[in-house]
């Protein structure tokens, strides 16, 4: 059976078992409620009927007796509207019934009489003069009524209408109430039809889009309505195919870089390659001088060992990249690492006409690994050297708020912005600008960089303005604020 049915079924079942159980109620109450009234009714008329007949004597205001032709009156008047009554004195004889009514009381009736109560009975058969009533014995509602004179039973009035005209009137309001729920069904059914179809709608929405999906299409939003599980549902399926489409432009993204990483790749091995092919094939065909044999030899080896680097550079950024390096962090002073670090690059600056500046506060403490640090500042200060000439290069370190800060400024050639977007990036030397091995051998340098950095939990940012220099700055956080267990293994500390 499809949802729709299942949800019409039921709000169907349940709303009549609502109107049913309604409607067996009000049946019931508005049967009790014309007893109730009808007793009320016959009570009204006891009274009446009493206050019209009843005698006193006037000398000593003592109870006489009723009168007969008032009573007849009464019998007469009531007849009319199908009620009768007769008379008890306190021995239980009757002293007077209309049309012959006859009640039957039982001697526990007689008792709660005598105690004041008012006695009313729903059925109860009584007999006629076979005159008066199509039948010797009608189902009668009856009321039984004592009462008093200075305290003392004086008088029991026992008076009774036919049932049949209560219930001619509960079987017209049975009737009505059956049109009425009959009518109701048909609205419950329409109502159920919409309400059922509002919900499957929203689901039909659903299973559109989730084909659509299916399909490949990532792009599909559902719209949001109203604060039930439908609604949350459809949220959920919106932020599913939002990160689905993420995902998909993701791995579209990557696959480009892939590409572009197999295409640099290809072209920074081409260089050395071909340089290194072209030697050999001189030497081969003994084309090349004797006197520069030497010098191709030496120009091979450069270009051996330029493979090599490249190679090591790559494997170093892959091992990086996926944590399968080992972190061995201690504290150390950085202010020594760095006035080696000057000592190393002053002769590759000198030739570029670069002078190293450093500017580091003593015994400057840094929390890091020993070895990672040094390739991290070594990558940055090379990359500052090979694009600045004639300039000053400027390192400086500082202790600051939860750690350590190092910064290295230059005067070189600059970045653009789109340039800094993708600093970070393999290779990013590739760009057409910087395709000569003037800027570098591998363009990994400051990849590797930017994943040592996120090893450590620190942040490398860089600020730069096209033709006037570049600010890398380094921060590493102290002991205390550092995150633990970066690394293919736990790190290791050390003080």
């Amino acid at each position: 059976m499809k949802l729709m049915y299942r949800l019409m079924l039921t709000f169907f079942t349940i709303i009549i078992i609502l109107l049913v159980i309604l409607s067996v109620s009000f049946v019931q109450v508005t049967n009790n409620t014309l007893y109730h009234n009808t007793w009320n009714q016959l009570k009204s008329y006891s009274d009446s009927l009493v206050q019209d007949s009843i005698r006193y004597d006037p000398a000593n205001r003592s109870f006489e007796g009723f009168a007969t032709d008032s009573l007849q009156t009464n019998a007469s008047l009531l007849t009319r509207q199908y009620v009768h009554f007769a008379i008890y004195d306190t021995a239980q004889r009757q002293i007077y019934a209309s049309n012959g009514f006859t009640s039957t009381i039982t001697k526990d009736q007689w008792n709660k009489l005598k105690d004041g109560q008012v006695l009313c009975t729903k059925v109860t058969m009584a007999k006629f003069d076979h005159q008066v009533a199509d039948t010797k014995t009608p189902e009668m509602t009856e009321v039984l009524k004592p009462y008093f004179y200075k305290g003392k039973m004086v008088a029991v009035v026992s008076i009774a209408t036919l049932i049949s005209t209560i219930k001619e009137n509960m079987h017209q309001i049975v009737l009505n109430l059956l049109v009425a729920f009959v009518i109701a069904a048909l609205l419950t059914l329409a109502v159920s039809y919409f309400l059922a179809r509002s919900i499957t709608q929203r689901i039909e929405r659903l299973q559109k889009a989730t084909h659509e999906v299916a399909r490949g299409n990532y792009n599909v939003q559902v719209a949001t309505e109203g604060k039930d599980e439908i609604n949350d549902l459809a949220q959920s399926f919106n932020t599913m195919t939002k990160s689905l489409e993420e995902s998909r432009q993701e791995i579209h993204r990557q696959e480009e870089r892939r590409r572009q990483f197999m295409a640099d790749a290809a072209h920074e091995m081409r260089t050395p390659l071909t340089t290194i092919n072209g030697i050999l094939e001189g030497l081969e065909y003994d084309v090349i001088p004797e006197e520069d044999k030497q010098h191709s030899i030496q120009l091979m080896q450069n270009e051996t060992r330029r493979l090599i680097r490249l190679v090591n550079d790559n494997l170093d950024y892959e091992k990086i990249r996926t944590n399968q390096i080992s972190m061995e962090r201690k504290v150390f002073d950085a202010a020594a690492v760095l006035a080696n670090l000057q000592e190393q690059l002053s002769k590759k600056a000198r030739a570029q006409g670069d002078r190293i500046e450093l500017d580091v506060t003593s015994e400057l403490r840094v929390y890091a690994d020993y070895d990672r640090f040094v390739q991290i500042m070594f990558n940055i200060t090379q990359n500052a050297i090979q694009f600045t000439q004639n300039a000053l290069i400027k390192i400086q370190g500082r202790k600051v708020a939860d750690g350590s800060q190092f910064k290295v400024t230059d005067n070189g050639i600059g970045m653009t912005k789109d340039q800094l977007a993708n600093i970070w990036e393999r290779y990013y030397k590739a760009d057409r600008s910087r395709m000569n091995t003037k800027y570098g051998e591998s363009g990994l340098g400051l990849a590797i960089v930017h994943q040592l950095m996120l090893l450590h939990g620190g942040k490398v940012t860089v600020e730069s303005k096209y033709g006037k220099g570049t600010t890398f700055t380094v921060f590493f956080l102290d002991r205390d604020h550092a995150p633990h267990g970066t690394g293919k293994t736990s790190s290791k500390e050390k003080n």
